[in-house]
């Protein structure tokens, strides 16, 4: 089974692929395209990731995305109705970032130059503390292990922490915008 993961749309962007549970590779786009803190589409670090592992894009059985614009909907949009000057420029903006988002597999196969019939993969929104946590954790060789992430922002949340066994993650707690640890080194 082959997981590719993408980090995409806001900065460092990135590709991962996981093959039966083991990491093959993972890169950044900034190593290709020499843009520090890249945050397009990692359209060349996917590339390379499928030619690292010799496949094509038919032999993904899984995409997911680090993102999830359901996540937290409720505490963005009383965040916004919070602040009515902005609400226009922040509802805006967030619409368009979804519906980035909500079109990868398009994205995906215009960037791979194939149709997107070509791509047999099920696509996953997976929200993004969550996905750090288990992108540490399933590629990990411990069969439990206490799991935290630690970041600027993603789906208005800065930090998630909780439990990694067997196959699970269990999510014991999280922080949410606009407190941020993570601001502090960005």
């Amino acid at each position: 089974m082959y997981i590719l993961g993408i980090n995409a749309y806001h900065g460092d962007a990135s590709a991962t692929l996981i093959r039966d549970g083991q990491l093959l590779v993972a890169v950044e786009e900034e190593r290709f395209n020499r843009q520090k803190h890249c945050a397009g589409f990692p359209t060349l670090a996917i590339r390379h990731c499928l030619e690292a592992a010799g496949i094509g894009p038919a032999d993904l059985d899984h995409v997911a995305i680090s993102r999830d614009p359901q996540a937290n909907l409720h505490k963005k949009v009383l965040f916004g109705l919070s602040r009515p000057g902005s609400l226009k420029k922040v509802l805006l903006d967030r619409l368009a970032n979804a519906a980035k988002v909500r079109d990868l597999r398009l994205e995906l196969a215009t960037s791979l130059g194939v149709p997107g019939s070509a791509l047999r993969a099920t696509f996953h929104q997976v929200e993004h503390h969550k996905a750090h946590l288990a992108s540490a954790f399933f590629v990990s060789p411990f069969p439990t292990a206490a799991v935290c992430s630690l970041d600027g922002f993603g789906d208005f949340v800065s930090t998630m922490w909780g439990k990694g066994d067997g196959n699970r993650l269990e999510i014991a707690g999280q922080v949410e915008y606009p407190h941020s640890l993570g601001l502090m080194y960005t």
